[in-house]
């Protein structure tokens, strides 16, 4: 039978479940979980927070993950500025990063989510407000919602990703997990 597990990523945590690279420990997905024998099914970085799957099934694992499935997902990104028609059309058309031109992805401008609060806080300026926005992309490359934001003028404050596919964060608390 196929475990998958839906886990609430909280910020500052490594998408895997050791960490042997640093002389300082870090949190990582053990700090969380203590399911035998179940991998993420992608990364999220360690700056981002939000929805992780988890999965004992590499078929499974595979479709969710491999940009080649084209496996939606979508963020709640927090950004500097307030982007414009140009910088959220730039966006929906797909824009060249330096690794190639991304996919088109879907955007709006958002409220506000009613989303936990961040430790440590996202900077606040007087001087420059911020903008949410949700975006979903159907690839996955490394960093890539960061770069797409910034390269449209508009730097990621903070990244959550609420949904991949047909599943979502819904009520999870950061550090919560359940079956799916």
């Amino acid at each position: 039978m196929t475990r998958l597990i839906l886990f609430n990523k909280p910020f500052d945590v490594l998408s895997q479940f050791t960490d042997a690279r640093s002389p300082t420990p870090r949190a990582t997905l053990s700090n969380f979980l203590s399911v035998p024998r179940v991998y993420p099914a992608g990364r999220l970085d360690r700056d981002s927070e939000g929805l992780l799957l988890l999965t004992d099934d590499g078929a499974l694992q595979a479709r969710i993950s491999n940009p080649a499935f084209k496996a939606r997902k979508t963020y709640l990104v927090q950004v500097e500025g307030t982007p414009d028609d140009d910088a959220l059309m730039a966006l929906r058309r797909g824009v060249t990063l330096n690794d190639g031109p991304t996919r088109p992805a879907q955007v709006a401008r958002i409220d506000a989510p009613a989303v936990w609060p961040r430790t440590p806080p996202v900077r606040f300026r007087k001087s420059v407000p911020d903008t949410w926005v949700e975006l979903t992309i159907t690839e996955g490359r490394n960093r890539q919602v960061r770069r797409m934001t910034a390269h449209v003028g508009h730097p990621t404050l903070r990244l959550i990703r609420w949904r991949i596919g047909d599943w979502t964060l819904d009520d999870l608390a950061p550090g919560q997990w359940r079956y799916a």
